[in-house]
């Protein structure tokens, strides 16, 4: 991937499928996880995860709205799964590249191919000059990945907090607003104190025909911030559209 993609962190996609027919017809939903990464022209990258939990395979691109209507972030999944196998993975390229400088190249074969998942098995098999600088190149293009992926400081989460409701609000826009407030959520989960996301998901709310459940954001941002003008106004304006 390119350098300059931004890292989003890991999002879910749900995918319906339908088995049999007539009576025995059966209808199922399968969630699939993605790593994904932003260019600065606005495409989405989305990489599956594979059974380690770890960005592998086929890379798709996406438009914006192709990525903002299908995918939903997934920010607990990344603290649990992705994130520690992701240290662990770190671990082994670290002892490689420790091995490599040291000039012991069938140690540094070993953990480069367990870092790349390269037959964990028998990871001495067709070993070689050639063998250990292929992984070694392999090995480069992983780190990298690894790195960004490992960037989970307040920093990151913060930066995802805005991308999450600069995404809510282009959904709102174009009434899409049961995934608009799916980002809105997630970006709540990172800042719960934030009164201006507790107001703009009361928008959403609001225009999806959940009165009540916009009033409660409403209250939750005066809380936060009672001398808060515009959520006063809203609040009012609910009020007087349900007469509450």
């Amino acid at each position: 991937m390119d350098d300059l993609n931004q890292v989003l962190g890991v999002f879910s996609k749900n995918t319906k499928e339908k088995t049999g027919a007539g009576t025995t017809l059966q209808k199922s939903e399968h969630k699939t996880y993605y790593y994904v990464t932003r260019t600065g022209v606005d495409q989405y990258h989305v990489q599956p995860l594979n059974e380690r939990f770890i960005p592998s395979g086929l890379v798709t691109t996406l438009t914006k709205r192709q990525f903002l209507t299908s995918f939903s972030p997934e920010i607990d999944y990344y603290e649990r799964k992705t994130l520690p196998a992701l240290k662990s993975l770190n671990a082994k390229i670290l002892k490689g590249e420790d091995l490599f400088a040291k000039g012991e190249l069938d140690d540094a074969e070993q953990s480069f191919a367990r870092a790349l998942l390269i037959d964990p098995a028998n990871p001495k098999a067709n070993l070689g000059m050639g063998s250990v600088l292929c992984s070694k190149q392999n090995y480069t293009k992983l780190s990298k990945i690894v790195n960004k992926l490992l960037k989970n400081d307040s920093v990151f989460l913060e930066a995802q907090r805005q991308e999450f409701n600069l995404f809510a609000i282009s959904l709102r826009k174009q009434s899409l607003f049961e995934e608009s407030i799916n980002f809105y959520k997630k970006a709540i989960e990172l800042n719960q104190e934030d009164e201006n996301l507790h107001f703009n998901i009361a928008r959403s709310y609001f225009d999806a025909g959940q009165s009540n459940e916009a009033l409660n954001h409403i209250d939750k941002a005066l809380v936060i911030q009672p001398d808060l003008e515009w959520a006063h106004k809203f609040k009012t304006y609910i009020l007087k559209k349900t007469k509450k």
